[in-house]
């Protein structure tokens, strides 16, 4: 059963006491949290790390949130830090893996191969998106994969947006030449 109440809602209720609304709170928001850090990441172990230490903090810090930005920018912005701050940790150079995206479509052969194709296609693409600097790359997920805008990237990573278009499109060109080297 899905919870009606929004986010406003559930860190007041929160506040007053009730722990089953920080419950609902991480439910809402674990898998966008998981897949924003995997792919900043590029390993499930370390975007699980990452899970685990932003619904730590907004356990620790959800009392003082004073709602001067969106909650979900909040998390956002707690999320980016701490996987920054894990690829400066780990100096990750590790590959993401694709595999439990890949929709389980036996209906026909070529429904299979397109599976195979499209998993080394966004293989390629993650591949290369672990080679440009955090920062680019940080922005490159916020826009495309998560498709925030440049004002909402701003208030979670504290740059202008004129700054943030400018790693952006420093990030889509390293790409495009780094997959145009490999053909792609």
């Amino acid at each position: 059963m899905t919870d009606s109440r929004t986010d406003y809602e559930l860190v007041k209720d929160f506040i007053s006491g009730d722990e089953s609304a920080f419950n609902k709170l991480a439910m809402r928001y674990q898998e966008k949290i998981y897949w924003h850090a995997r792919r900043m990441l590029g390993n499930h172990l370390d975007a699980d790390e990452v899970v685990q230490q932003v619904l730590l903090v907004m356990y620790k810090k959800l009392k003082s949130f004073k709602f001067q930005s969106s909650l979900y920018t909040w998390i956002y912005k707690i999320t980016a830090t701490r996987s920054l701050n894990l690829i400066k940790k780990n100096k990750i150079k590790t590959l993401l893996s694709l595999d439990d995206q890949i929709t389980d479509s036996t209906v026909s052969g070529n429904d299979i191969i397109k599976n195979i194709e499209e998993k080394e296609r966004l293989d390629n693409v993650n591949k290369m998106l672990q080679k440009i600097p955090p920062k680019q790359r940080e922005v490159f997920i916020l826009r495309n994969y998560d498709q925030l805008s440049y004002e909402e990237i701003s208030e979670i990573t504290g740059k202008s947006v004129g700054a943030l278009k400018a790693n952006y499109f420093h990030a889509f060109k390293k790409l495009k030449e780094l997959l145009d080297e490999k053909g792609e």
